[in-house]
């Protein structure tokens, strides 16, 4: 049985749904993924047979690579929202987990590229935990 997963960006242009199962989930700490995210690291889950059906906004996507890196990210060209990539010439699929609305059924894999880690990622099981926004 195949699983499907669907997702879409913040504005809602972009819709997909990806047929298959992922084979890991990374949370990427290097400095790449940390200017991509704009955050402490990454969250991406990899497929090398899963694929993807873009239900809509296909012409609402722009991808961006890194020059002479295989780093690269998709986007929602109005909302800026991060987006699933095809990458390594359609040998991976690369699904940002914050871009998915189904219930994702597994958890991260491993922290990857740890030791690039942003100095203030450390201790934060320790730090207050609010449920909404701060008063």
């Amino acid at each position: 049985m195949t699983s499907t997963t669907a997702g879409s960006c913040l504005c809602g242009a972009v819709k997909f749904r990806i047929s298959g199962k992922f084979e890991s989930f990374f949370l990427c700490h290097c400095k790449r993924c940390q200017k991509d995210t704009g955050s402490a690291h990454a969250a991406n889950l990899f497929s090398s047979t899963a694929t993807i059906d873009w239900v809509s906004g296909l012409d609402s996507i722009q991808t961006y690579r890194v020059p002479e890196t295989r780093h690269e990210k998709s986007f929602c060209r109005n909302c800026g929202s991060a987006l699933p990539s095809v990458q390594l010439e359609g040998a991976l699929v690369v699904v940002p987990a914050g871009s998915i609305d189904s219930e994702i059924d597994t958890r991260p894999s491993a922290h990857i590229c740890f030791a690039s880690r942003a100095d203030w990622y450390s201790c934060l099981e320790s730090i207050p935990k609010v449920e909404g926004l701060p008063v």
